[in-house]
């Protein structure tokens, strides 16, 4: 790293330069204003007939609930980490106060936009069935969909980029270490929600699966079966909410990540706090007219409309900011050579193909029209044994291209950038979030046309014909939108924790040089301390760390939609009429054990993710906690991937035999593909998604607490007895995180009749 990169923050921003934040933040609140109209747009269309709505108002409860119930779980988490955060070194209290403040503002917003999410969708579905039934429904019904999803877009770029533009307008040269509080708590939020909703709405549809298309023979949404409503529900806690909260905390910290590395680069002028600001600013602009030119034609796939929208928007995207780049920033960096607006326009470029490579990538791995999920679909005439291992197969394979392609957009703008390599890998990020307005409304997309095809088949008023296939084609169009988001959402994850990652390294030596150690001698011993053993040890804590937490949470999938498997079959059981269509099944039952069960599974994977990085830095050091942040990141990109790609292409390969393929619905080799995504739903829907915040939870945790691990290492404060006393308290907490939830477990897989024995 540079020498440069030391130097203590006294940026003063310019009157131009507080001008033109100021402009960013109109141009966030634009956003706010844009979607609301959006917002209005959708409410205003038909909700179709009483019975679809009465099942959409079922959904909308529940869901409804749900969050309302996590929120005061994650309310206990947020008050405590706002008093942690006084305990962490800072240069005073305003800077410390700011950083407190900010984390729950950060918290706040990852929050309502998950929300916002989940309200939306949950209105918006009935409105896309009602509209698959009118004359021109496949226009109107994709617009209803892709536009709900640019109302939540819209509202996620206008709040990340409003918070963050009020910080910089109000701490100037502390911003960036406000900003980490900010991008904190968006981050362990989204995770929260990210766990929680995944656990929800993957307990309920696998249970419902396995009993339902398996068991009883009956279709997917079939209003018999006791767990459909809570199926629904789990569409938009888990994809909706948990994957614009999530999402959000994206454009949050990797926003972060530019602005402490731009002031670094620019340590002379505000170039650095503004410039980051400027390219996502762009990108609402660009959104707005992705959403906008988003529309259905005749004869052309869903997914090809989708896709050409969001490759006009990149272009545009790209040509803006290469305009900005030359007309705003200065002709050299702070003691560093290199053209600063060649940097940043093929930085961000980079970026933002980096975004248009996953989506090809993504979509050519998961999609019904593909090779890949076509073999998939192929191995179901021999059994679910050989659809779980082509799946694994695609997933595999998909993980290692992925990785290659983002490896070579890291390592592309890290050579390019020189001595300010790792602001050039920030901006890549900033570019490819140019995007992300429209990848929200992508993903979004996907489970609002999911819930209306549920619908529609529940309240039975969409008879077999055009209908049916409207909304079956936008169903299969939006599970590869929702894994192409999932692609993306893990590109960004792993530019903004490289960024991360040079900014711990960068805080390591700020420490240091506080303690009073000459420059030399504290770049020389923290080089030295990166090859010893206990870094190789750090590596491999934080590749174990992905596994455990993954583990965690498809476990957690397991047991709960154990649960839900004894509450459907009992009610087929001992409710006489369910069958025959006479009597209502229990619906609220399924829901209240899902809802339960999430809620209790929270707490284990994230404070594994916040104590584990606090558990290897202040025991073994700052060098293995660096190891540990790459062997974390390495590990959670190839899994991250592998869990989305083999599971969306299991769900796809699903969907083609239901459209007749291979013997079609009812068939050995339909019940085959059901188990296949029974198998995916966990991994694409919760422990997938819920590395990407992962990684920034735990990279943003060791920024914060980089301080104070040198103050216990180095110095008149150092002592092994406190650094150990630290380390074996995140120890004990984790363990006793581990045990407990393991314990639930024992008792949540045994059946009803030896649950009431027991007790």
């Amino acid at each position: 790293m540079s020498r440069h990169f030391l130097a203590e923050s006294s940026i003063e921003l310019s009157g131009g330069d507080y001008g033109i934040v100021a402009v960013v933040a109109v141009v966030a609140l634009a956003a706010l204003v844009i979607g609301y109209f959006l917002l209005r747009e959708v409410l205003a269309a038909g909700q179709g007939t009483e019975k679809m709505q009465e099942i959409a108002k079922a959904v909308q409860e529940g869901a409804a609930a749900y969050l309302n119930r996590q929120r005061k779980t994650l309310a206990i988490f947020g008050v405590i980490v706002f008093l942690l955060l006084f305990a962490l070194p800072a240069d005073d209290w305003n800077e410390a106060i700011g950083r407190s403040v900010f984390f729950l503002i950060g918290a706040i917003f990852s929050f309502s936009i998950g929300y916002l999410g989940m309200w939306l969708a949950t209105r918006a579905n009935v409105r896309v069935a009602a509209a698959a039934r009118e004359s021109g429904g496949r226009e109107k019904a994709m617009r209803i969909a892709f536009r709900t999803g640019g109302v939540v877009g819209m509202f996620t770029v206008g709040l990340g980029l409003f918070g963050a533009s009020v910080v910089v307008l109000v701490y100037t040269g502390q911003a960036p270490k406000v900003l980490e509080g900010f991008g904190f708590g968006a981050a362990l939020i989204a995770m929260f929600m990210r766990v929680g909703g995944g656990i929800f709405t993957k307990a309920a549809d696998v249970g419902a699966d396995l009993v339902g298309k398996v068991e009883q023979n009956i279709p997917e949404d079939d209003p018999r079966n006791a767990a459909t409503i809570a199926d629904n529900v789990g569409d938009n806690v888990g994809d909706c909410a948990g994957m614009a909260a999530d999402l959000f905390e994206s454009y949050a910290v990797t926003l972060v990540a530019a602005l402490i590395l731009g002031s670094a680069a620019f340590s002379a002028s505000g170039a650095g706090l503004v410039f980051p600001l400027i390219i996502p600013a762009i990108g609402v602009i660009t959104a707005v007219i992705g959403i906008y030119i988003t529309r259905a034609r005749a004869g052309e796939s869903g997914l090809t409309t989708i896709n050409r929208s969001f490759y006009i928007s990149a272009v545009i995207s790209a040509v803006l900011s290469a305009i900005a780049a030359f007309v705003f920033l200065p002709d050299s960096f702070d003691g560093a050579e290199g053209n600063p607006a060649v940097i940043a326009t093929v930085s961000v470029i980079i970026g933002i193909a980096l975004a248009g490579v996953i989506l090809w990538l993504t979509g050519y791995y998961t999609g019904t029209e593909h090779k890949p999920v076509k073999d998939v679909g192929k191995t179901s005439e021999t059994g679910a044994a050989t659809v779980i291992l082509s799946g694994i197969s695609v997933g595999f394979e998909s993980a290692v291209f992925t990785a290659l392609v983002v490896g070579a957009a890291v390592y592309g703008a890290y050579l390019l950038g020189g001595a300010v390599a790792l602001f050039a890998v920030a901006l890549a990020g900033t570019g490819l979030l140019t995007t992300v307005g429209v990848i929200v409304a992508m993903d979004t997309f996907g489970p609002v046309s999911d819930n209306a095809q549920g619908i529609a088949e529940m309240s039975g008023d969409l008879e077999e014909g055009e209908g049916v296939q409207i909304l079956t084609e936008l169903d299969a169009v939006g599970n590869t939108t929702k894994a192409i988001t999932k692609g993306i959402a893990i590109s960004t994850a792993v530019l903004a924790a490289t960024a991360l990652f040079g900014s711990y390294s960068d805080a390591i030596m700020r420490a240091l040089a506080d303690v009073n150690a000459s420059l030399g001698e504290v770049g020389d011993s923290f080089v030295d301390r990166i090859i010893e053993p206990n870094t190789l040890v750090g590596v491999v804590i934080g590749a174990a760390v992905v596994f455990l937490f993954s583990g965690l949470a498809i476990n957690a999938v397991s047991r709960a939609a154990g649960a839900v498997v004894y509450e459907v079959r009992r009610q087929f059981r001992d409710i006489p009429g369910i069958m025959e269509g006479t009597t209502r099944p229990e619906y609220g039952k399924v829901v209240d054990i899902v809802t339960r069960d999430s809620l209790r599974e929270l707490a284990t994977p994230g404070l594994l993710a916040v104590f584990a990085p606090i558990a290897v830095g202040f025991g073994l050091g700052t060098g293995a906690l660096a190891g540990y942040l790459g062997g974390a990141i390495a590990t959670g990109m190839l899994m991250a991937v592998f869990l989305a790609n083999s599971g969306g292409a299991w769900d796809n390969a699903k969907k083609l035999v239901e459209d007749g393929h291979h013997g079609g619905k009812n068939s050995e080799a339909h019940a085959a593909t059901v188990i296949g995504d029974t198998v995916g739903d966990p991994f694409k829907d919760t422990a997938g998604p819920a590395i990407n915040p992962l990684l920034k939870v735990m990279n943003l945790v060791s920024l914060l607490i980089a301080p104070a691990v040198v103050q216990f290492t180095v110095g008149p404060d150092a002592s092994v007895g406190v650094r150990l006393a630290i380390s074996l308290v995140a120890v004990a907490v984790i363990v006793v995180a581990i045990v407990v939830s393991k314990r639930r477990g024992s008792v949540m897989t045994q059946t009803p009749a030896e649950q009431s024995t027991n007790a």
